[in-house]
């Protein structure tokens, strides 16, 4: 945790405006390294107060989060959904340390969305972390509405596949065998086929890999380019999931 949360201070740092968002940054640091119940009183009343920034419920959620509070849950959910891919993946890290058995089902609902597709790769890939009783039915039917020619978020469907290999769950050799049949998709589908027990030749036979296979997505899908964590962060932004961030887009937090 302690280098996921050095990232996010700084990258918070640069969102400060005023000498007062100063004082209220290094105050939550302060809370942060006192780790005291009412130090996790304070925090918790941050996520509810009116009118505190975004960056704020963001550091205070993450704490709460990694320490295992609840009362977390909500403003991690809806970062998860955020429009900032690196916001996403500072919120399913913390809900993945959560534990709290709602948090397979939001990201269940997050990532089958079809209207929330272009913020579904951080909710993927915590299912696939969480291997909760959701994961591979979500990821199955993710993967699956994703099999599309030219569907622009071919790297949602990545992490479906790699996810599924991880999780090694038979259920999904239908899926990862039409996956094989794109070609971004291809070595990954193949080498998660492996994971199962099932390998290239198996799936040549079965006609998988045909000559009329099409690729998944085109050049750019807006989505974080990453691993999950760090290595993801720092991605070009998707468009509007906050409240007032364009057509299409979900309510986000309050600023």
């Amino acid at each position: 945790m302690e280098d996921e949360f050095h990232e996010l201070t700084d990258r918070v740092r640069t969102e400060l405006r005023s000498p007062q968002d100063l004082i209220a940054y290094e105050r939550l640091l302060g809370l942060a390294r006192k780790n005291s119940p009412a130090g996790r009183e304070e925090l918790a009343r941050m996520l509810v107060a009116v009118e505190r920034p975004l960056w704020a419920r963001e550091i205070a959620a993450f704490i709460l989060g990694c320490a295992g509070d609840k009362r977390a849950f909500e403003t991690l959910v809806l970062l998860l959904n955020y429009r900032d891919p690196v916001r996403c993946a500072t919120a399913a890290y913390a809900l993945a340390r959560l534990g709290d058995p709602r948090t397979a089902r939001a990201a269940a609902a997050l990532a089958t969305n079809p209207l929330r597709t272009a913020y579904a790769l951080h909710p993927v890939r915590l299912l696939a972390e969480l291997r909760a009783p959701q994961s591979v039915p979500a990821l199955i039917a993710t993967l699956e509405r994703l099999l599309t020619p030219h569907n622009p978020y071919w790297r949602v469907a990545l992490a479906c596949v790699e996810g599924l290999g991880a999780l090694g769950d038979r259920r999904a050799v239908p899926a990862l065998t039409a996956a094989v049949a794109h070609p971004r998709l291809a070595a990954a589908a193949a080498a998660s086929l492996a994971r199962l027990g099932v390998h290239e030749d198996a799936v040549a036979e079965d006609g998988a890999e045909g000559d009329g296979a099409k690729a998944v997505g085109g050049p750019g899908d807006g989505q974080d380019h990453g691993a999950y964590g760090r290595a993801g962060r720092g991605a070009g932004r998707a468009p509007g999931a906050e409240r007032g961030a364009g057509p299409g887009g979900g309510e986000g937090l309050p600023h």
